[in-house]
């Protein structure tokens, strides 16, 4: 029986495959605040300039490749029961061998309708004004905005409850709910975190901390838990 190691990524283990964060940019994406880009009233303001933003955003995923923290997690499902939680919407981790892998902010290859985000459609070109879902409405990206209720949280802590070992790997664990994740960990579960800047949270005995960039925090991870394995 393999043990469950559930990992919960952030816009820092994509940085390294060259994909810009708001995090890394003072809250700033090539000039444009989160509010008017990643938000439902962004979208109200100027839709055409929000599509236009992810349009790019899914041009730059694409053209990415995993980097090495991406596979090496792929690679732990050989020892372990891996489970990815991210918050990115890039599809990196997929890209890399993961196989379980939860989306809490959406996914850039996916489209929805504004009036139904249950219901996703591939992604097959850019979005523009008058792109219509099936449902004739207006199409927009699957992306869950600053503001909107996060609908996978539920089952991210049902995930969460079940770790043998839980690691956090590149998130500020600022951004709620995501961030409240590691209180559902198992109180005998060892928590991982891995990061170039560690966040500034109450910091417990169990938490173990690998200041490093991701590529080569992941593989200190690695060693660690095949060692002991």
């Amino acid at each position: 029986m393999k043990q469950k190691l559930v990992v919960l990524t952030g816009a820092g283990i994509s940085a390294e495959s060259g994909l810009k964060t708001f995090r890394d940019s003072d809250g700033l994406w090539n000039g444009y605040r989160v509010e008017e880009v990643a938000s439902p009233e962004g979208f109200l303001a100027n839709p055409q300039l929000v599509l236009d933003f992810y349009n790019m955003r899914r041009k730059d995923a694409a053209e990415a490749l995993p980097n090495q923290a991406h596979v090496l997690l792929a690679e732990l499902e050989n020892q372990f029961d891996v489970q990815i939680i991210t918050q990115n919407v890039d599809d990196l981790h997929e890209r890399a061998g993961s196989t379980k892998v939860l989306h809490l902010h959406g996914e850039l290859n996916k489209m929805c309708s504004v009036a139904d985000k249950d219901v996703t459609y591939p992604f097959e070109k850019e979005i523009h004004i008058g792109d219509k879902a099936p449902d004739g409405q207006q199409l927009r990206p699957f992306i869950v905005w600053f503001g909107e209720a996060v609908p996978l949280i539920d089952m991210a802590i049902d995930i969460c409850k079940t770790a043998d070992i839980f690691v956090v790997i590149g998130t500020s664990l600022q951004v709620y709910p995501a961030a409240g994740l590691t209180n559902y960990v198992p109180k005998n579960a060892p928590i991982y975190i891995i990061d170039k800047n560690i966040p500034d949270i109450k910091m417990q005995e169990r938490m173990i901390v690998i200041e490093n960039v991701a590529t080569e925090g992941v593989l200190k991870l690695k060693e660690r838990l095949t060692a002991s394995n």
